[in-house]
């Protein structure tokens, strides 16, 4: 008999949107007319699955009615992120204004302001399956796995599924054109797991264009 997979955490959404103010100081710093850095973070994400946004609302709805320090969902608020409240105020009460933002933006994704990642979370977020290849396949100790860097992106291209290595092309192809400096471009990449230097007298952005041609004429 098969073993049944493992449900999704019950707070998975917020959990996302909780790690996002973690990346920026693991506080609460929105106000009731401006979001902070994490949440802005966060929105400019959701921006592109407008959904994701949706089930944090249900999940900081459910949250709020059960209460943050019933026994009932005990283990599954010590599995999200701690972040801590400004103070004289709660949790409760900045996960009330994080839910009027995230009400405000259902209401228009468009006005969220597209400007390009601010920390390693959001650009992790971005580029899901870019993360993946290179977080996994071209991360520092690839020696332990690979003869060469070649070698691990010919293992990628043998083991990722058609639509994942499609994916990562497309994610490089937007990632090469959002990103106009070398340094941010070397920001990004190393955010998204890439610890090793590019070829001899290869740049990091040309490096990126052969790996992207590599994956793709497979």
């Amino acid at each position: 008999m098969s073993q049944a997979l493992p449900s999704e955490p019950r707070f998975y959404e917020l959990s996302d949107l909780l790690t996002a103010y973690a990346y920026t100081g693991f506080t609460f710093t929105d106000t009731a007319e401006t979001p902070g850095p994490g949440l802005a973070s966060y929105l400019r994400i959701a921006a592109h699955d407008p959904a994701r946004a949706a089930t944090a609302v249900q999940q900081i709805d459910e949250l709020l009615s059960i209460g943050l320090f019933s026994e009932e969902i005990a283990d599954d608020v010590e599995n999200i992120p701690h972040i801590r409240p400004p103070m004289g105020s709660s949790v409760e009460d900045c996960l009330r204004i994080t839910r009027e933002h995230l009400q405000r933006f259902l209401q228009d994704p468009s006005r969220v302001p597209q400007i390009n990642p601010q920390n390693a979370w959001e650009w992790n977020e971005r580029f899901p399956e870019l993360s993946q290849f290179l977080g996994a396949y071209l991360h520092r100790n690839y020696s332990e796995f690979y003869a060469s860097p070649d070698h691990a992106i010919d293992e990628y291209v043998t083991e990722a599924a058609p639509e994942d290595r499609a994916q990562a092309a497309q994610e490089i192809t937007e990632l090469l054109t959002m990103v106009a400096s070398d340094q941010e471009l070397h920001t990004a990449t190393t955010a998204l797991g890439l610890d090793l230097l590019p070829p001899d007298e290869t740049s990091l952005r040309q490096w990126l264009e052969l790996i992207r041609r590599r994956i793709t004429a497979a």
